[in-house]
């Protein structure tokens, strides 16, 4: 079994015994809203450009960008490993080299690359926890950002240096700048699971709060209805 599938069974317990919001740290008290970056991706003609994140499950990262306003897709996979070993069982081991990561599909029109690092850092995960999210422990659930171009790890870099120097966390941010990696679009099963299991205990403790954060923390770039894999498909 996973440590995600002990962490579900132990938090189903505690829900169960009516202890579990109680004796757990709610990613509701946590969040904070951060100051944007400085520097930005030059301006383009591009209607359509992508970023990959990694902060831990990608359930919950996943379930965050369909909600923001310019998102035209949010896929969970796997990235920083080869392809071969880009399965949810392997990863799973921590000795892949991989992720878990979500590639986000957006319209710079609409919300920047910079936003989007600014709601990733805020609500998404928390950037100064290394090798672990919460109740997820192991490399594959570490603070990454994958640039799928050299502005984007520009612009990467010197927003985690801005805020470092800013001391906008209480501790050193540990997010690692990958560039050069391949994304593997994740199992089926795994798309869309915080939408398709609004009710399972790890969704609810973990993964609802960052999206109830990005509603209240961000209200400009918040939208109701999220954009699903089950409708953009895996390939946009």
């Amino acid at each position: 079994m996973t440590r995600r599938g002990v962490a579900l069974g132990a938090m189903a317990l505690l829900l169960l015994a009516g202890v579990g919001w109680r004796i757990l740290p709610s990613a509701a008290e946590t969040a904070r809203v951060i100051p944007p970056p400085q520097l930005e991706e030059p301006a383009g003609q591009a209607t359509s450009e992508t970023a990959v994140l990694a902060g831990g499950c990608f359930w919950g990262v996943q379930g965050v960008f369909q909600h923001v306003e310019g998102v035209t897709s949010a896929v969970s996979g796997y990235a920083g490993g080869a392809k071969e070993t880009a399965e949810y069982d392997k990863v799973g081991s921590g000795r892949t080299g991989h992720a878990e990561a979500v590639r986000i599909t957006y319209d710079p029109r609409k919300v920047s690359y910079g936003r989007l690092l600014q709601i990733y850092f805020s609500v998404a995960h928390d950037p100064t926890e290394l090798n672990r999210q919460g109740p997820d422990v192991g490399t594959q659930y570490r603070s990454t950002i994958f640039p799928t171009s050299e502005a984007q790890a520009k612009v990467a870099k010197a927003y985690i240096d801005q805020l470092d120097q800013a001391h906008a966390f209480g501790a050193k941010i540990v997010t690692t700048i990958e560039p050069g990696r391949t994304f593997y679009p994740a199992e089926g099963y795994h798309q869309d699971y915080l939408t398709l299991h609004p009710n399972q205990p790890y969704i609810v403790i973990n993964d609802l709060p960052k999206v109830a954060n990005l509603k209240r923390l961000f209200v400009q770039s918040y939208r109701a209805e999220p954009v699903l894999v089950a409708k953009t498909g895996l390939s946009n």
